[in-house]
């Protein structure tokens, strides 16, 4: 199993969605296409970005 941190290359907007990507073995497109999703439902999807953006280390 692999730690979290948000890689250098593949990034978007802050690398949170590649992360969680490579993290559950996933592609990067259907996470985000998931998160885009999600914002169309209540709750704090944009906070919990921003928290995770500021929490998960960036790769070294």
């Amino acid at each position: 199993m692999t730690n979290l941190y948000r890689p250098r290359r593949g990034r978007v907007i802050a690398g949170v969605c590649a992360a969680l990507a490579m993290r559950f073995n996933m592609r990067p497109t259907t996470v985000r296409l998931l998160a885009i999703l999600s914002c169309l439902l209540p709750g704090p999807q944009f906070v919990i970005y921003i928290v995770m953006w500021i929490v998960v280390p960036s790769e070294r």
